[in-house]
């Protein structure tokens, strides 16, 4: 079930204006707002995602690797 609320709109110098009540507050500092028909949708915009979110994200490798024979790399003759 959704919940509503009436809001009041308002003027703010040339622009229309809604104050978002406490319960429909949105995270952030930005949003992205569309119409739809006479619909009016506001969300959260999208955070891109860093390194740290990007790490989080992969999971453990519990795979065995092969040894590796570490040679040194051959003289290059100028």
């Amino acid at each position: 079930m959704s919940v509503e609320r009436h809001v009041r709109l308002f003027k703010n110098g040339r622009n229309q204006a809604v104050r978002i009540p406490r319960e429909f507050e949105l995270p952030g500092t930005g949003a992205i707002m569309r119409k739809e028909g006479e619909r009016l949708i506001i969300e959260p915009a999208g955070r891109k995602p860093g390194l740290v979110d990007l790490l989080k994200s992969w999971t453990r490798i519990d795979d065995e690797f092969p040894e590796i024979e570490d040679t040194p790399p051959r003289p290059v003759k100028l």
